[in-house]
């Protein structure tokens, strides 16, 4: 009995080691599984670009956050508005001063909270370190950084006074910038293994207000010294001083190239610890003109300096505009200058007016891999009149009606514009139509049309009119928008020779698969092919007779 009941007890020990041998074996599969995810990575060909997210082409169809939305408490006001405007990706802010408030000492409940909930929400996000620079100020600095000038000295303007603006040459504020975001972003690889977080933006709105560049004795030392020899030689030009070599603009890119190095440093610092994809944003100054009568913010990402910046920051990977001009002009002007073959187009903000979502459908028009509006939450702030006077649902419905229509679709979307085969054109303030050269054919978009008939509304109609192309083969392709009419021709026709809609098929996509739901014909293409307000996708192929 006794030696029975010992063998009893080494088989049930035996047991037990089985089953928890199973469930480490099972504990190491998991972890292995999510460190086996794909890091989030760009990749190029040919000056185009594609975001790749677990694995797959991705579109950022974003949603950024009020600046003072990045606490525990005000996330239940931020979940129901990112879930109406379903969107694939939250932009948030993380603030030095939340992270570390002393020296070394640092906090990030509120980050493994807000991960929790994105994952529960089914979305990636997107984090924002607002430090150094944030619209050019350092309120976001902790205390101990931005009230300590003997430290962390400020930008000095020609008259000698302080200006609310760290400089980028204290070696003191790199480091201590730098410090913390390589343990945030130590943090963030131990927490999120299955890349929640797809992208980092690396400070604000770099750049000062009230001063061309800093005028401190260090940096006058420096400003009437020679033009480093990596920028000149990159940029084609002769050696001298920043006076000799850039004239007049000498002191804006100045500022510039010291920012943009600033930054640099931090970004490859945070990458070599983790390596997401990093970024940088652009307040604007006035596309058309290169000397604006009103001041702009000096030393950022502005079109003017993209290329120095691109010279002194490798470690970024995109400059992305912060869009906020209603104007179709203008719109589509800073869509083109950002458009580059050395830079992925992303719209890293944008106004959250009901005007503002149309311009999607240009952004991936021009090969976009993200659009981004700002101040997507329910918290009760509005930076009217950038933004919406009002924000409810009502207020996001446009948006919503596009995230909606293009998310089923986004990664598919984001392979065949990598291919160049993704063309998107929004709604203009002056005219009622464009035309889309595709090869053989073109496609004409019209805005404000019935869906029966050709003759146009009169004006004023809502601007809210886009729509996208994508060619599947020599006469097939995917169409779809919002509040637009797409009609083909061909490009060089023959006397005898008729355009007519071959097939017209109305589907869906769930998981990038197609699944087919009707034919359109009679009153649906005989005025062409007319979107409303609701999520219609067509898979189109022309032929003629």
């Amino acid at each position: 009995m006794i030696l029975a009941a010992s063998q009893m007890r080494v088989r049930r020990f035996g047991r037990q080691l089985l089953l928890l041998g199973m469930l480490g074996m099972t504990a190491l599969g998991s972890a292995w599984a999510a460190s086996a995810v794909p890091l989030p990575r760009i990749i190029s060909s040919h000056g185009r670009y594609e975001l790749r997210v677990d694995g797959k082409p991705y579109v950022i169809l974003g949603a950024q956050v009020n600046n003072s939305s990045n606490y525990s408490a005000m996330l239940p006001e931020v979940w129901p508005a990112i879930m109406d405007v379903d969107a694939n990706t939250i932009v948030m802010p993380i603030a030095w001063q939340q992270i570390e408030p002393n020296p070394g000492q640092f906090n990030f409940s509120f980050l493994d909270r807000f991960l929790r909930q994105a994952r529960q929400h089914h979305v990636h996000a997107i984090l924002l370190w607002f430090a150094t620079w944030k619209n050019g100020n350092p309120n976001y600095c902790p205390a101990w950084v931005k009230l300590d000038n003997s430290r962390f000295p400020r930008v000095v303007n020609r008259n000698g006074q302080l200006v609310n603006s760290l400089s980028p040459l204290a070696s003191t504020t790199l480091d201590a910038d730098r410090t913390a975001f390589v343990a945030l972003m130590k943090h963030l690889k131990a927490v999120d293994p299955e890349h929640t977080v797809i992208m980092v933006q690396v400070e604000n709105e770099t750049g000062t207000y009230g001063s061309k560049r800093d005028y401190s004795a260090a940096a006058d030392r420096l400003f009437n010294g020679p033009v480093p020899h990596r920028l000149v030689r990159a940029l084609g030009l002769r050696p001298g001083t920043w006076r000799q070599v850039f004239g007049s603009h000498a002191a804006d890119l100045f500022h510039a190239w010291n920012i943009a190095r600033f930054v640099n440093q931090v970004a490859a610092a945070g990458k070599a610890v983790y390596p997401l994809p990093m970024y940088v944003n652009a307040a604007l100054r006035n596309p058309f003109h290169h000397n604006p009568p009103l001041p702009y913010e000096y030393g950022g990402p502005t079109y003017n300096a993209i290329r120095v910046w691109k010279v002194a920051a490798p470690d970024i990977n995109i400059i992305g505009p912060d869009i906020y001009m209603r104007s179709s002009r203008l719109y589509f002007k800073v869509l083109q200058q950002y458009h580059r073959a050395d830079n992925p187009m992303f719209v890293s903000e944008t106004g959250n007016a009901p005007v503002y979502a149309r311009y999607l459908f240009a952004t991936l028009g021009h090969q976009g891999i993200g659009f981004s509006p700002f101040g997507i939450d329910y918290t009760g702030y509005s930076n009217f009149p950038l933004g919406a006077r009002r924000i409810d649902r009502r207020t996001f419905a446009p948006l919503s009606l596009e995230y909606h229509l293009l998310r089923p679709m986004d990664s598919l979307l984001a392979r065949l514009s990598f291919a160049g085969r993704v063309y998107g054109v929004s709604e203009p303030d002056d005219r009622h139509s464009q035309t889309i050269r595709l090869g053989r054919w073109e496609a004409t978009i019209s805005y404000d049309m019935p869906m029966f008939g050709d003759s146009p509304y009169k004006r004023p109609q809502p601007l809210d009119g886009g729509a996208i192309i994508a060619r599947l083969g020599p006469n097939e392709f995917l169409v779809t928008g919002v509040h637009a009419r797409v009609s083909f021709s061909l490009v060089h026709r023959h006397s005898n020779e008729f355009v007519i809609f071959n097939r017209v098929v109305q589907g869906t996509y769930r998981h990038g698969v197609w699944r087919f739901m009707r034919v359109w014909n009679g009153d649906q293409t005989d005025w062409g092919l007319n979107f409303a307000a609701r999520p219609q996708v067509l898979h189109v192929r022309l032929a003629t007779y």
